[in-house]
């Protein structure tokens, strides 16, 4: 899934219910991984792309928007898309290895001996 599509899908949705489902998904698709260590690896990969969108918002949050296109005059629908943009950038700069920051590698590398 690319980003236009995962945020599309979750757009047209309309209900932040169905982001959480698909968080939910994605968790009992860990949970319901045979190996451990396909676990640990997705597990690693999902905390890299919460890392990565935490780090996308907070940096959105210092830009000065005051007098631009996307200044938000109208409420707060612009910010909720973002929310949503974010999220998937951060899933896929995660699941990519050429995009990837490395902290899943990190994490996966240092937890393996504790997983059988």
């Amino acid at each position: 899934m690319d980003v236009t599509s995962g945020l599309m899908t979750n757009i047209t949705s309309g209900a932040l219910g169905t982001t959480v489902n698909n968080d939910q998904q994605i968790y009992n698709q860990i949970k319901n991984s045979n190996n451990t260590k396909d676990q640990l690896k997705k597990t690693s990969e999902e905390f890299e792309s919460i890392f990565i969108t935490q780090m996308l918002t907070t940096m959105d949050k210092t830009v000065d928007k005051t007098g631009s296109l996307f200044s938000d005059k109208e409420g707060g629908y612009l910010d909720t898309f973002k929310s949503y943009m974010y999220q998937e950038m951060g899933r896929n700069l995660a699941s990519n290895p050429r995009t990837s920051f490395g902290f899943a590698k990190q994490i996966y590398t240092q937890m393996e001996k504790f997983v059988k």
